[in-house]
């Protein structure tokens, strides 16, 4: 188990949301973010506020089912947070992108229930990976309002051997996790960088 106080993760997932907005991977209202506290409780982003323009009062708590704690709305897509924090003991942080590659790649792929990543230097940027030489499959599940169909369509993929601690909604956008925020943080700037160059990829050769 894991964890950080309120103040710090206040500070942690308003950093994240600028970071992300001057990337564009948080547009809108898009995204959502969390973390674990040493108390039994979790941080998370308010529902409906713009991530890159986040305050002190734009963070909520909630309880292990995902319930206010505090008389704020949570995000509708809090279940998907609390599922990971469940099933992942060592989990400190979620955090939930929007960025247009990732998001476009996904589309393109249409059907396919993951992609499947190889032979890039940035894999190693995932826990756990320690070389270039190897691939990795993130799952895709279709999006759905309702965030039982989400769980249901990921099953037990994220708790194979050697899974991946990310996964993509399609037409939607990427969940990546970590022991804590900034680890999150890395999974996810590493996986939508990849999903850039796989993108970038695809354009090219389809002009060759």
């Amino acid at each position: 188990m894991t964890g950080i106080s309120l103040e710090a993760a206040t500070a942690g997932l308003i950093a994240v949301g600028q970071r992300f907005d001057r990337r564009n991977w948080a547009p809108a209202t898009a995204g959502n973010y969390s973390a674990r506290l040493t108390d039994g409780r979790f941080a998370i982003t308010v529902s409906g506020k713009h991530k890159g323009r986040l305050t002190p009062d734009d963070i909520m708590t909630v309880d292990a089912d995902g319930n206010s704690l505090d008389g704020k709305k949570p995000s509708a897509e809090t279940w998907l947070h609390m599922m990971l924090y469940r099933d992942f003991p060592h989990v400190g942080g979620v955090l939930h992108s929007h960025a247009t590659a990732g998001v476009a790649l996904a589309r393109l792929m249409a059907g396919a229930d993951g992609w499947t990543i190889s032979g890039h230097e940035m894999l190693k940027v995932l826990p756990g990976i320690t070389t270039h030489e190897t691939s990795v499959t993130l799952p895709i599940v279709d999006n759905s309002q309702d965030m039982a169909e989400i769980e249901a369509a990921l099953g037990d993929r994220l708790r194979q051997p050697g899974a991946t601690s990310a996964y993509v909604i399609r037409s939607h956008g990427l969940y990546g996790w970590g022991r804590d925020i900034d680890e999150a943080e890395r999974v996810i700037e590493g996986i939508e960088w990849l999903g850039e160059v796989e993108l970038h990829e695809m354009k090219l050769r389809t002009r060759a």
